[in-house]
This record gives structure tokens, C-alpha cells and sequence, in this order.
């Protein structure tokens, strides 16, 4: 998708870090990775909590030409994608201290640098993921006390996907019926092609999907393990402490990001299929166009009850101190008393007659 179709042929020009407009949003090339550095950290949370499959290069230019040569063009002029991609840009910008002056007093090899840097750290956090949920995602498909009939191997993904009776009903398009032989017939045969904004089965609770409410219980299955990515594996099964921990502790986490839960999502949908390695241009597993369907919903106003109420069950699920409600100060309290006599000095200082509200 061109990125930049309100530029003329002199703003391009001096855009010239990637000379073909690119989609920020899309995974880029793979780079040569570099050496540690604060900004490699930074992507390892960018990627899980803002965007996962962002390509740096394009989203640093395009956004530079933003703030530049392109900000006098009014923001109805860009399509969504692109203001998508900008508000992304934003919270780059917002999130790593020292970063916007850095780009914008560099130069081209400055951009270069902090991209590098950035998609090092994204990918090897989506790498990491990847790997560690391959094997784990067996243990929670597999029903308590029995075995998985047949068998999968915890390091080899060929027998997953729609070749084996478990993954295959998980990842059965919700309103297909996987127990209807000529249905799973034809996904197995890739007669039924299944592409990204089709969603599983999996992402249900209870991997129950009604035609009738499709919002009820969607993003809200137990397979969902993000505390598996955000605490740490272990407390997958565990009740919830009162205490942080992990990646979610690591990055000052107090509440769930809505890409969140679509990274996760794509990373368990990814542990479930047949496909041997992560990549955009895998047309069989679509993960691209099933990230950012879910990020379209997620962004969509007239979803925005739905998405808030999942946003808090998500928070209450993960951070137990996380709540809505104003907490009233406990009579007699310390931290009451200090409100209470600071009211009664402020009032004290009023003089008679004297609205202090005026």
C-alpha cells in the first residue's frame, strides 16, 4: 500500500531513505542485527504491546515527513492506514524518552540506526515467543489426565494445523462445523482456503461461537495465555499475585495494550498451524492480515463498548490490583487525615466573603 499518496515529487525527495513508498505496517526485510543498546530493549515491548509486525525504516521516514514537509496537509487527507501508522509513530515517539530530537536533528544514517535497532528487537522478542510457545501451546491443548491421540511432537510442527483432529478444530474458522466430515475434508485438502480475517475457533471461550452474539466470549479463551508472554510461563496454570513480574514488570506494565492481545493471538494461532517458521509472505498461515483484522476491530468506534468492557476483563485477569472504580479514602486513615487538614488550611486561608471559586 503506498504510504504517502499526498506527497509531491520534492517531499519524496526528501524522503529518500526508502525511495518506493512502503507500508510501515507490514513486516520489512530482515537486517543485520546490531550490537545491544536501550532502543533493542524498547522494541522487544514495542513489538508485543504496540506493533508487532511494524517496519521501522518506513514508519521512522514516514513519520519524520509527518511532522516536516507533509504537516500542513490536513489528517482527512491521509487514509486510515496511514493515520494508523502515524498514531503508532506518535507512541514510539512518546514511549522512548530523547527519541524524537535524536531523529530529527540526525541524519539518514541516524534513521538507519535507531530502525536496526528497533526491528532487532521486536523480532527477536517475536522469536523468542515463537519458539517458547511451540512447545508449550501442546500442554494446554492436551485435555487433563489423557494423551493427544495422536501424538505431537513438541519441536516439529508438520502433523499441526488441519492434519491433526486438536489443532484443526481450534483453528476451524468459528461458523465452519470441523465434525462435518466433507468441511474438514476440504480444509485438510486446502479446498477450503482460510485466510487471515477468518478467525478460529480458539479465540472463543470455551471455543463456543454464536452466530447470534459473536462478540460473546470473543478474545476471552483460556488459550489466550498471556501471561505466558507478560509474567512469566509458569504462572500460566497459577492463581494471580498481587505482584508483577517478568516482561509486564520489566516495562512498568499496570494494564493490558489492545495490540496485546492480538499479538498474542497471532502467536498462538501460529503454535497451532502446520507452518515451520514465521514469516509475512506466509500465505497459508496469512498472520499479517490476521494481526491487524483483530487491530481493525479493536480500532473500529462502533465497537468501542465491546473492545472497553474486553479491555477490562483482560486487565482484571492479569493485574488483580487493576479496577475501574474510585476507591473512597478509609475514615480515620493516615492518608485521610492528611486530606482532611490540608482542606481545613486551605479554607482557613479564604477570607470571609470570597468565593474561592471564582
Amino acid at each position: 500500500m503506498d504510504t504517502s499518496p499526498a506527497m509531491t515529487e520534492d517531499q519524496q525527495s526528501c524522503g529518500q531513505r526508502h525511495k518506493q513508498p512502503v507500508d510501515a505496517l507490514q513486516l520489512g526485510p530482515r537486517k543485520r542485527p546490531s550490537a545491544a543498546d536501550p532502543l533493542v530493549h524498547y522494541g522487544h515491548h514495542f513489538g508485543r504491546t504496540i506493533h508487532a509486525l511494524c517496519n521501522f525504516q518506513a514508519l521512522l521516514t514516514n513519520g519524520i515527513l509527518r511532522m516536516g514537509e507533509l504537516a500542513e496537509i490536513p489528517e482527512e487527507n491521509f487514509t486510515a492506514e496511514e493515520r494508523r501508522e502515524h498514531r503508532v509513530f506518535q507512541e514510539l515517539l512518546k514511549s522512548v524518552a530523547g527519541l524524537e530530537e535524536r531523529l530529527m536533528q540526525g541524519g539518514d544514517e541516524e534513521v538507519d540506526v535507531v530502525a536496526e535497532l528497533l526491528t532487532k528487537g521486536a523480532s527477536g522478542a517475536r522469536g523468542d515467543d515463537t519458539k517458547s510457545l511451540k512447545g508449550s501451546v501442546l500442554d494446554w491443548i492436551t485435555p487433563k489426565g489423557q494423551n493427544l491421540v495422536p501424538p505431537l511432537a513438541r519441536n516439529v510442527k508438520i502433523d499441526r494445523g488441519f492434519h491433526h483432529e486438536r489443532t484443526g478444530a481450534l483453528l476451524c474458522p468459528a461458523g465452519l462445523d470441523w465434525s462435518h466430515s466433507e468441511t474438514k475434508a476440504k480444509l485438510q485438502s486446502g479446498e477450503i482456503i482460510v485466510t487471515g480475517d477468518q478467525w478460529p475457533l480458539f479465540l472463543y471461550a470455551d471455543y463456543h461461537y454464536d452466530s447470534e452474539d459473536p462478540w460473546n466470549g470473543l478474545f476471552r479463551s483460556t488459550l489466550l495465555a498471556y501471561k505466558h508472554v507478560f509474567t512469566s510461563p509458569s504462572s500460566v496454570d497459577r492463581e494471580p499475585k498481587a505482584t508483577r513480574s517478568g516482561n509486564a514488570r520489566i516495562h512498568g506494565m499496570t494494564r493490558i495494550t489492545l495490540p496485546s492481545i492480538a499479538y498474542i493471538a497471532t502467536q498462538v494461532r501460529f503454535a497451532l498451524t502446520s507452518s515451520p517458521v514465521f514469516s509475512r509472505t506466509d500465505t497459508v498461515t496469512d498472520s499479517e492480515r490476521f494481526y491487524t483484522s483483530i487491530l481493525d476491530i479493536f480500532e473500529d468506534p462502533d465497537e468501542n463498548q465491546e473492545v472497553n468492557d474486553l479491555a477490562v476483563w483482560w486487565n482484571r485477569q492479569i493485574f488483580p490490583s487493576y479496577s475501574t472504580a474510585q476507591h473512597p479514602l478509609v475514615k480515620n486513615s493516615a492518608l485521610a487525615r492528611i486530606r482532611e487538614k490540608r482542606a481545613q488550611m486551605k479554607e482557613a486561608l479564604v477570607p470571609d466573603g470570597v468565593d474561592d471559586n471564582a
